[in-house]
């Protein structure tokens, strides 16, 4: 896998595997809501994240968990720009994504520190979004979202759920390409708008999208579609996750977005002695 070029003059290396350790700066996340909302834990969880073996910390602000409402604007620059201040100064060389679906949060970001930003609604909830990225060049995680966090998990529906997700990313990878712009990560997004079967139909031909050549990002991190079929919660879901994770490295996946980086970590190191 090739390098993408981000700001700077750095680069992120995809020879091998990468972690990116969230920090959810929300009160209702899934799983981990409230626990990051003090300066202190604030610092605390970005240190871990860095010692643990992570690249790319993806702080969050406006929880896209089914069911949610996004918080305002004002709001999530309030909790997302004290943040990036945080990790950058207390951190060495963690890249910071941020995840937004709003166009002036991504610009606000990137003046105050953000190395990437990582949109939900690959450009479809802000049609600001591509040319605000293309203006900023960085890199560019685009994730797949059937409607919204609200009414994704409202009986979603495909006729070949991987023919469409091609197909969608076919169209905004040659909207982004046709404007000089390659700097994408792809993210089929686990649980946006999915079955429970959608999901490991995708999981299981993830492979597929390597015909993009781009990197591939996979989030399944204690998701429903882990304890569900196990009768379990998310708070008990961490042995799920690194199953799925592994899965997802045997076929292709470039980056794990994960709450638990030691044991994605664990997961990258066996993968690549069994590689």
């Amino acid at each position: 896998m090739s390098k993408i070029i981000k700001q700077k003059g750095n680069s992120i290396d995809f020879s091998t595997p990468i972690v990116m350790g969230i920090l959810n700066l929300t009160s209702d996340s899934f799983y981990d809501g409230g626990k990051y909302l003090t300066e202190e834990n604030i610092i605390k969880q970005c240190i871990k994240i860095e010692k643990l073996g992570a690249k790319i910390i993806d702080i969050g602000a406006c929880s896209s968990r089914p069911g949610s409402k996004p918080v305002s604007q004002q709001e999530e620059l309030k909790r997302l720009i004290p943040a990036i201040k945080l990790v950058r100064k207390y951190t060495k060389n963690l890249l910071i994504s941020v995840d937004t679906f709003r166009s002036e949060v991504a610009i606000a970001c990137v003046e105050n520190g953000a190395d990437m930003i990582n949109d939900i609604s690959a450009g479809e909830n802000d049609k600001k979004m591509f040319n605000t990225i293309i203006k900023l060049n960085i890199p560019y995680i685009m994730m797949h979202m059937k409607g919204n966090p609200l009414t994704m998990q409202n009986k979603p529906n495909y006729n070949n759920v991987m023919s469409e997700l091609k197909e969608f990313f076919n169209t905004k990878i040659k909207n982004l390409n046709n404007k000089g712009f390659n700097k994408i990560i792809i993210d089929p997004g686990f649980g946006f708008g999915k079955t429970i079967d959608n999901n490991y139909t995708i999981l299981k031909n993830l492979i597929q999208f390597k015909e993009f050549n781009l990197p591939i990002l996979i989030g399944a991190s204690r998701k429903s579609m882990i304890y569900n079929i196990l009768n379990k919660k998310a708070e008990t879901s961490l042995n799920g996750t690194s199953i799925i994770n592994t899965i997802g490295l045997l076929n292709g996946a470039n980056i794990l977005r994960v709450h638990d980086v030691e044991e994605a970590m664990e997961c990258i190191k066996i993968t690549n002695t069994l590689k």
